[in-house]
């Protein structure tokens, strides 16, 4: 059996304070399902209408979740235009899974 520590030690890599802070507050969990749902860009008004917080504060949202490479952005003239990356997010998720088995091998399980 591998040394714990060493198939462990991926587990840092995944578990990514910055990506679990972007996903554990209401509003970025409300605005992620907004981009999620457009399956492309949409402008920073348009993804302030699922949210009771001004425009400003969706922006800040939007920015942790830019930083969280969860989202990205374009600005085109004087808007700003966000996507969910769903790609990266669908990426680190199933490598976080994976290095949990890998640490936590499941049990079998009895029927």
């Amino acid at each position: 059996m591998a040394d714990s520590r060493q198939c462990c030690s991926e587990l840092y890599r995944w578990l990514s304070p910055r990506f679990f802070k972007a996903l554990s507050d209401p509003n970025r969990v409300a605005i992620l399902v907004r981009l999620a749902e457009c399956c492309g860009e949409i402008s920073v008004s348009q993804i302030a209408e699922c949210c009771p917080v001004d425009v400003s504060v969706v922006s800040r949202h939007l920015a942790t979740l830019r930083e969280a490479g969860i989202a990205r952005s374009v600005k085109r003239g004087k808007e700003v235009f966000y996507s969910i990356d769903a790609g990266a997010l669908v990426r680190t998720l199933r490598k976080l899974a994976d290095a949990i088995e890998r640490c936590c091998p499941p049990k079998e399980e009895k029927r």
